[in-house]
């Protein structure tokens, strides 16, 4: 979960994504703050201070930095869940009616038959009105030393524009920027609400229940071990265990899955599912903050401060590619006029006006991070969590997929089917001396084994219990020592065992240093598994490979029926982690090597591979942590849909890179060449980002 060290601020009013910039460069410099990252999609600033004392002056720090830069930008402290507003309201309509007065004074100058100095009284008033803002930020942006803010830049061309003489264009261009600007933020905010609609799944209320009937209260207030009452209709509140009742749930919110799950008592529940008919008494088993709902929000908000490579790409190129456009301009101006006979001053300055108005990258700056958080809310949507816009481009690339074989590639529900007691041997007594060693294990092996003993083993007289990952369980049971486990364990010890031949997971056991038998426990393949193999090959996935504790046998017949092309069996978790660096070592150039689990023993392994995919949802706290990606469901073949999610937003983001570039360099060539006017300069600029937002909402669409 978070740490406390995090504080975050909503900066309510940033649709500037230079000035988010600007404000994430600035916030990283403030004293005590050791990591900042704003993320345009959510307006959320997330400062990491790890000196708590501070919080309060870094809070006085950012709300005046901030107030520097964007002087309309209201900040808030987020402490749980705001109302978080944009453009729209009083504040939008001011900006239309605002718009309307200006475009009324323009089309008067234009089209009226008036005496030349009025006209240009109108032309002027129109100006002043539609373009004091920009001309006031212009002044504050030239007073700090910030030469190439967009106001600043947009400013001098239409002054500019005054001064030779092209009133129209002058106030059309500022009106258009305006405008424009206007339907960009109109259109940034609804993409921000698709993201937020999408990711609405925190509960309102929790009913607690009394002697008395029930009382409503904050979820965060219900404490582990309460008993809440959730009605046909309502959303559970938090993660428990249901007492009484019987129902269907709509899981789809967390895991994409229409069809919903019939629950009854004794089955686990989720926060975030939907009650569908039934009334249900759920016993809590985690604290809100604690909860799928919880995790699950903090995971996708946290996802905007992991840029992807295409994002920091374009960040680092805005830096250089507007004082480049800048200094073109003004050596446009300058140099032809001095250089070609005959050349008009004035026609040149048109031109390099033209420049200036092009050169702000906000189609860029703005609509890529849209994209990727975008991309990242559709994926969530489908059931599918990924940590940051760096691991959606990724997923993208994928050239070698390595599987964990238990509850990834099965169902990880086991069940007894061989006893193979040695000679001399009761099969009773052999069963009984391996439940009762395995007794305080949670492996899916262990629990099969206690199930076919039918009956709750015997704790008392076992002492020294001892579980080796990978290998087995030690114990002394009655006086005696047992030792149960894989034939690893076997030969560590010394003792001499009959092989099982037959497909399955063995668990061999010993007494006092003699073979005693085994047990084979079998598990099931998925349904979708042989399908996602496919899927994730027809993708262009070049090599796929199984990784498994379990017998060579066993592990061999599973990759067969699967079609996978490679398979390592009887492996420990160290092995597994040395597997996976041999993969990331015979990848492509460009290749990402996946590795999918969905236990404790795989996270070493998941933390290991380029991108970590966890399986089953919220089933291990380490998995999830140390994965990349997490899937919500046990089904396998969600990995190749977050695979085209992530091509598909890929997609998205480059179309918008190509169509801004190629839009602004033939405006910039066409307006060197006294071809272009300010009015296609005006579209290369706002135009442009405006269709490149609107481009970037299709990536919300999971």
């Amino acid at each position: 979960m978070r740490d406390a060290s995090r504080v975050e601020f909503y900066l309510e009013g940033l649709n500037c994504a230079a000035c988010a910039a600007r404000i994430e460069e600035e916030a990283k410099r403030i004293r005590h703050v050791d990591r900042a990252s704003l993320n345009l999609a959510t307006n959320v600033l997330a400062i990491d201070a790890a000196d708590v004392k501070n919080h309060g002056q870094i809070m006085k720090d950012v709300s005046g930095m901030v107030k520097e830069i964007e002087p309309g930008v209201t900040v808030k402290i987020l402490t749980g869940k705001e109302e978080r507003t944009g453009t729209g309201g009083s504040a939008g309509t001011r900006e239309a009616a605002v718009l309307l007065a200006g475009g009324i004074l323009f089309a008067a100058a234009l089209l009226l038959r008036l005496p030349n100095d009025l006209r240009i009284m109108l032309y002027a008033a129109g100006y002043l009105l539609v373009g004091g803002r920009i001309l006031a930020a212009a002044g504050r942006n030239l007073i700090r030393g910030r030469a190439f803010g967009e106001n600043l830049l947009m400013s001098i061309s239409t002054l500019g524009a005054f001064a030779i003489r092209e009133y129209p264009e002058a106030v059309a261009v500022m009106l258009f920027f305006r405008a424009g600007e206007f339907l960009q933020d109109l259109a940034v905010n609804r993409s921000r609400k698709s993201i937020a609609d999408l990711m609405d799944i925190r509960p309102e209320y929790a009913n607690i229940k009394t002697s008395g009937g029930h009382i409503r209260v904050s979820p965060a207030e219900v404490r582990v071990g309460d008993i809440i009452l959730v009605k046909p209709g309502e959303r559970i509140p938090l993660d428990g265990v249901i007492e009484e009742g019987i129902s269907a749930v709509d899981t789809s919110a967390l895991t994409g899955e229409a069809v919903p799950r019939d629950v009854e008592p004794g089955s686990g529940v989720l926060s975030g599912f939907i009650n569908k008919n039934g009334v249900l008494s759920v016993r809590t088993t985690r604290e809100f903050k604690e909860s799928a709902v919880a995790k699950i929000l903090e995971l996708v908000e946290d996802a905007g401060a992991r840029k992807a490579p295409t994002e920091k790409f374009i960040t680092r190129f805005s830096r250089y590619y507007t004082p480049a456009v800048v200094f073109a301009a003004a050596a446009l101006a300058l140099v032809p006029p001095l250089l070609i006979p005959g050349a008009h001053f004035s026609d040149w300055v048109y031109r390099a006006l033209v420049f200036l108005v092009v050169s702000c990258p906000c189609a860029l700056v703005i609509s890529i991070p849209l994209g990727f958080f975008g991309g990242i809310g559709g994926a969530s949507k489908n059931g599918i969590l990924i940590k940051g816009g760096n691991f959606l481009e990724a997923l993208a690339e994928l050239d070698t997929v390595v599987f964990d074989k238990t509850g990834t590639l099965t169902k990880g529900v086991f069940k007894v089917t061989r006893i193979n007691p040695a000679d001399g041997v009761d099969e009773n007594k052999l069963l009984e001396y391996i439940a009762r060693a395995e007794y305080g294990s949670n492996h899916p092996v262990a629990l099969a084994i206690i199930e076919a003993y039918g009956k709750k083993p015997d704790g008392d007289g076992v002492k020294g219990y001892t579980e080796t990952p990978g290998l087995g369980v030690e114990a002394v049971i009655d006086g005696k020592k047992v030792l149960a486990g894989s034939a690893r364990l076997m030969e560590r010890e010394g003792i001499a065992f009959q092989p099982v031949e037959e497909a399955g997971t063995a668990v061999y056991a010993a007494l006092d240093g003699k073979f005693i038998g085994s047990v084979v426990v079998s598990d099931e393949i998925k349904e979708d598994a042989a399908a996602a193999i496919r899927d994730l090959k027809a993708l262009g996935v070049r090599r796929t490979m199984m990784l498994t504790g379990d017998s060579q046998r066993a592990a061999e017949e599973a990759a067969k029926a699967l079609n996978i092309d490679e398979v390592h069996a009887e492996l420990l978790p160290h092995q597994k982690v040395a597997m996976v660096e041999a993969a990331q070592g015979n990848k492509t150039s460009r290749g990402r090597v996946v590795f999918v689990g969905d236990g404790i023993n795989d996270a070493p392994a998941l933390a290991r591979a380029d991108i970590g995919v966890a399986m089953g949802g919220l089933g291990s706290d380490a998995a999830i942590e140390a994965a990349d990606v997490v899937i919500m469901t046990d089904r396998i073949g969600k990995l190749a849909a977050a695979v085209r999610a992530a091509r598909r937003t890929r997609a998205i983001v480059w179309q918008n890179i190509i169509f801004a570039l190629a839009v602004k360099g033939i405006v910039l060539l066409l307006g060197a060449g006294g071809i272009a006017s300010m009015w296609e300069a005006v579209f290369a600029d706002v135009g442009v980002a405006l269709i490149a937002v609107l481009n970037s909402m299709r990536a919300i669409k999971p």
